[in-house]
């Protein structure tokens, strides 16, 4: 892991963040560091869009109204297949 994350991730550390990714799968929780190849989360909800008839979308925004549902204490996820990230305050509600 990098000491230094890069400066457009640097606001989002010791936020909660939503991370989509190119895969079924949504990351909602507390982003501890980021690296070159990994973002390191923690006390977070790994959400599988595949195993619901739930749209990451719609998964996010309910998550947001009730908050994560942390089934992981830590998490790795590859930067390579993350496609956005944001902090889940600056989801706006619809």
């Amino acid at each position: 892991m990098s000491e230094h994350p890069p400066h457009h991730i640097a606001e989002f550390i010791g936020c909660q963040v939503v991370i989509d990714t190119d895969s079924s799968y949504v990351y909602i929780g507390n982003l501890e560091s980021a690296g070159v190849d990994y973002f390191v989360m923690t006390n977070l909800d790994v959400h599988d869009t595949a195993d619901t008839k739930t749209s990451k979308e719609y998964y996010t925004h309910e998550t947001k109204s009730i908050g994560p549902r942390v089934n992981r204490k830590k998490t790795l996820v590859r930067a390579a297949r993350v496609i956005s990230i944001c902090k889940l305050d600056d989801v706006i509600s619809f």
